[in-house]
């Protein structure tokens, strides 16, 4: 089963713990996380989808960052973090 959640505009403190949740929800589904919308990253959002990334891999189920804004993406660099990073594969492939 397959899941997907679309990111906030603003991922930041107040966003980070409901975003956790919402990740959650959906633990033991491969999930899509779209990125579209994203204009502002800040470090407790990105702490929440680190910690998802090495949460799906360690479980085994694929995890993917759809379509990242650029603005997500330039501050993904200026925090020295590739996208990649944010991604987990499944063990079925």
């Amino acid at each position: 089963m397959s899941a997907e959640i679309s990111l906030p505009a603003r991922i930041d403190l107040r966003a980070a713990a409901p975003l956790a949740q919402a990740i959650l929800s959906e633990r033991g589904n491969a999930l899509i996380l779209r990125a579209s919308d994203v204009s502002q990253l800040g470090t407790p959002g990105l702490q929440v989808l680190l910690a998802a990334s090495k949460t799906w891999a360690s479980d085994g189920n694929g995890l993917t960052l759809s379509d990242p804004s650029d603005a997500m993406i330039e501050q993904l660099v200026v925090f020295g973090v590739s996208p990649d990073a944010l991604c987990a594969s499944s063990s079925e492939q």
